[in-house]
């Protein structure tokens, strides 16, 4: 074979350069993240539930937040009933954003950490991003 000497090497150093990565990164472990939610607003209320059970939220949000939109902006409709049979406005700054007001604890350290790019930011401004305005 020609050149088999040059072809084995690059091959040897093409695996290296792609594994490379996933070897250097072997035993390290990013803390996960602890969001923090509770904000003043929580504190308060008597009933410090979701609109939803925890677990619910944390694994489907946003399977939620994508019903809502297409509730709101497609359908027209503003109220969401839950699990409980509980009605609750259809709205990310009105609702969510009531009670989990420190969007950087809350959803940007997890949304950071699993490198997920949210688009809610897009249209709507926190609390914060209003009063610059």
């Amino acid at each position: 074979m020609y050149n088999g000497s040059k072809i084995i090497a690059g091959l040897i150093v093409f695996a290296a350069l792609a594994t490379f990565p996933f070897l250097y990164n072997i035993g390290k472990v990013n803390a996960r993240p602890d969001p923090k939610i509770d904000t003043p607003i929580i504190q308060q209320l008597e009933k410090k539930e979701c609109i939803e059970p925890e677990g619910f939220m944390k694994a489907n949000h946003m399977q939620l937040l994508n019903k809502w939109r297409d509730m709101a902006v497609r359908d027209g409709e503003r109220v969401y009933v839950n699990s409980k049979g509980e009605k609750y406005e259809i709205s990310l700054q009105n609702t969510c954003l009531k009670c989990h007001s420190n969007k950087k604890e809350f959803c940007d350290k997890c949304h950071n950490y699993m490198a997920v790019k949210t688009y809610c930011w897009d249209c709507h401004l926190t609390h914060e991003e209003k009063q610059k305005t």
